[in-house]
């Protein structure tokens, strides 16, 4: 096994770059391309991202507008975006679809902050794992003698200020996510 800093940097920037992306898919009350992203819409026999039938734009603040490219695929996606637990109900209009972004409720932003929490949680936990796959290969390093016990500590310490400063990102990305879920 072989220790490389470089590795789980990137590994920790990944798991990072997954909450964010996890983020982006969360309803703030403003209109967002990145809202549809993980509908699936069922067409030509296979189920696809809704963005690989379609262009999604957004109109204003409140509206997006999507424009499906081949008719036989909008009643699918229509139902796709209502089916998708994002509270959104499209206005069909040909080819296509109109969603107004209702305001959030109280309650409805409250849960949206809990779903962002366990989105980070889930972003500590890989930060975590990834820190725990560095001790061990620390671990193994010294018990094949190729770095001395020292050598593991000072390791260690640097595996651990790594976690941190990622640990730190996330909580800095959640804070930032629930005051834009709360702002009115």
């Amino acid at each position: 096994m072989s220790y490389d800093k470089k590795d789980l940097e990137r590994r920790m920037e990944g798991a990072l770059n997954s909450l964010s992306t996890e983020f982006s898919g969360l309803r703030t009350g403003r209109a967002s391309v990145n809202l549809l992203d993980s509908i699936m819409v069922p067409a030509y026999g296979s189920t696809v991202p809704l963005n690989q039938v379609a262009s999604v734009t957004v109109s204003d603040t409140r509206m997006l507008s999507v424009n499906v490219w081949d008719k036989a695929v909008v009643g699918a996606a229509d139902r796709a975006i209502r089916e998708s637990g994002l509270g959104l109900n499209p206005v069909v209009d040909g080819q296509n679809l109109r969603l107004p972004i209702p305001p959030l409720n109280e309650e409805r932003r409250k849960e949206l902050q809990k779903v962002a929490g366990k989105y980070a949680e889930s972003a500590r936990v890989a930060i975590r794992n990834i820190r725990r796959d560095g001790m061990d290969s620390l671990k193994a390093m010294e018990k094949d003698g190729e770095i001395s016990e020292d050598r593991h500590h000072a390791l260690s310490d640097e595996v651990q200020k790594l976690t941190d400063i990622y640990v730190a990102k996330v909580d800095d990305a959640l804070k930032a996510k629930e005051a834009e879920i709360m702002q009115v």
